[in-house]
């Protein structure tokens, strides 16, 4: 496995152990060159998970660039990283059919992330949506805002 800090191509297994219930192997690795340790994950793959782009372009689903635009969209903000990390990992088992388009993943994205948090809810939906002006922003908001106090009990009987 080849070392994320340095480049080096040799790095030793320090420990692993099951992750994901047994769905995946976690493995702590530590560089040969940098002495460096990173984390790495190992499943099985039977099929990939095929995305398909607006373009019409397919190409292998990977859980990296999901929890990239996640990570970007929780970027300071109160998130924890191992329920976004979960989130883009477990995705693959979670679609039943063998491709699917780059709309859903955003939709199915921005669903896990409302309840996490607004800001990174709307950082998210802009690059989804592609806000193109601050009215799709404001819009956005008090569509949030509107369905925020809908399910919000009201204190007068």
């Amino acid at each position: 496995m080849r070392c994320p800090y340095c480049s080096s191509p040799d790095s030793r297994v320090i420990n692993s152990r099951p992750s994901d219930d047994g769905a995946s192997i976690r493995r702590r690795r530590e560089c040969l060159s940098c002495t460096r340790r990173f984390t790495t994950y190992e499943r099985a793959q039977l099929e990939p998970l095929m995305v398909v782009k607006r373009s019409g372009l397919r190409e292998a689903f990977n859980p990296d660039k999901l929890l990239r635009g996640l990570a970007l969209a929780s970027e300071k903000r109160p998130v924890d990283g191992a329920a976004l990390r979960t989130f883009a990992y477990s995705f693959e088992d979670e679609v039943q059919s063998g491709e699917i388009p780059t709309e859903e993943i955003g939709r199915r994205a921005m669903t896990f992330l409302r309840p996490l948090d607004d800001v990174a809810y709307i950082r998210f939906a802009s690059v989804y949506r592609d806000f193109d002006s601050l009215e799709r922003f404001i819009e956005e908001i008090r569509g949030l805002k509107d369905s925020g106090e809908a399910a919000t009990p009201s204190d007068t009987p």
